[in-house]
């Protein structure tokens, strides 16, 4: 099969960018498999691909040459780029990061398929896809968030463009219902969760560390895991937390540390391209996130031998994460909660190294092969088509 997988931005980092990057790669040995970026805006990508796997940008928008050749005069494309998108609906929550420039060379992309599959992996380019793309292409719509997690104004735009896809993905089995009710049968809907990467790293338990990872932006919750971690920090003040992320938050999570005292033992520790091994550096993984859809990260905590902490959130942490098993789940928003169940782990070493062991076990039911050979198959069922308008 001739494979291509469209993301916003191939060049940045996140769980929606390495579960495509891990899917394209192990599909990429039997299949004709291309990444395709909306756009580049840094030198260098913050996940490194498999190198024999395409990766290329539809708009390249960084370096010397930005803007000349077949993109146009420099300043076009500048003017172009400031102004507002008009295929992406303004209700998709990362609206602001496309724009006419975007527009142009995404449509102008989407006429020119005429066969193949392709798989979009966010709302707006879902319903770009749905709208643009010809009749020849298999098109399949990747949801990574809970449905009820997008505005009521996203929603009816994706229930009307929807009805137009081959397929519909999403990465937990209720929101496969909720989104089946919305297509009433219209378009096939199946879930595929996203696959755990290879373990390279293992955590023996014994470092006195916590760890997160994220955006620093509200969806993430990191402004209620430091109030948490002060409460684990009166009865262990040994113990540290570890923020691993860059965004807009930044400013006010550090107000919060200096709030809660806790300077020199919670520290936000920017981007890392090692995340792996920094959680193999802990003792305990923490997810406070208000909305996921399959956290990635989860399965990442798991595959190096951490027990989780989550809040439970619509969709993802309780299709993972087994109660009392393999990590604690615990009421959505209860700060004391959670850190009342960091403290349960940090004072319970046995239970720490039994839930880490089957969070190992768990993290192996997501095996890539095992996942890949289910995009294989449901690949294959998709009708064949012919030719394009």
């Amino acid at each position: 099969m001739r494979i291509r997988f469209l993301l916003m931005d191939a060049y940045s980092a996140g769980g929606t960018i390495r579960t495509t990057y891990n899917t394209a790669s192990c599909l990429a040995p039997r299949h004709d498999v291309e990444i395709v970026s909306v756009y580049q805006r840094r030198a260098v990508a913050r996940i490194y691909p498999d190198p024999l796997l395409p990766v290329r940008a539809l708009s390249r928008e960084v370096g010397t040459a930005q803007g000349e050749g077949a993109e146009g005069p420099r300043r076009l494309m500048a003017v172009l780029g400031k102004a507002p998108s008009v295929v992406i609906p303004p209700s998709e929550r990362r609206y602001r990061h496309f724009s006419l420039r975007t527009d142009i060379q995404l449509t102008r992309y989407l006429r020119s398929l005429r066969d193949g599959v392709l798989v979009s992996t966010r709302p707006g380019l879902n319903i770009a896809a749905a709208r643009l793309t010809r009749k020849g292409v298999v098109v399949v719509g990747q949801e990574h968030l809970h449905l009820g997690n997008n505005s009521r104004a996203l929603r009816r735009s994706m229930a009307r463009a929807y009805r137009r896809l081959d397929l519909v993905t999403t990465l937990t089995e209720g929101d496969a219902r909720d989104y089946r009710a919305m297509l009433q049968g219209r378009t096939r809907v199946v879930c595929i969760p996203n696959a755990a990467p290879e373990a390279r790293h293992h955590s023996d338990g014994g470092a006195k560390v916590v760890v997160a990872a994220g955006r620093l932006t509200p969806q993430k919750g990191f402004d209620r895991l430091i109030p948490a971690f002060a409460g684990v920090s009166e009865q262990y003040p040994d113990w540290r937390l570890r923020i691993f992320g860059a965004g807009r938050d930044k400013a006010l999570l550090k107000g919060l540390i200096v709030a809660h005292r806790l300077k020199g033992r919670v520290m936000l520790m920017g981007h890392t391209d090692r995340l792996a091994e920094e959680m193999a550096d802990a003792a305990i993984f923490v997810l406070s996130s208000r909305a996921e859809g399959f956290p990635m990260v989860v399965l990442e905590a798991m595959a190096v031998g951490l027990p989780v902490v989550s809040f439970d959130c619509p969709t993802g942490p309780a299709d993972m994460i087994t109660d009392g098993v393999d990590g604690l789940l615990v009421a959505e928003g209860d700060v004391a909660a959670m850190s009342a169940s960091i403290r349960q782990l940090i004072g319970d070493p046995r239970l720490r190294a039994r839930m880490g062991a089957e969070g190992r076990r768990t993290a192996a039911r997501y095996d890539q092969r095992t996942i890949c050979a289910r995009w294989e198959a449901v690949l294959a069922e998709l009708p064949q088509k012919d030719g394009g308008r």
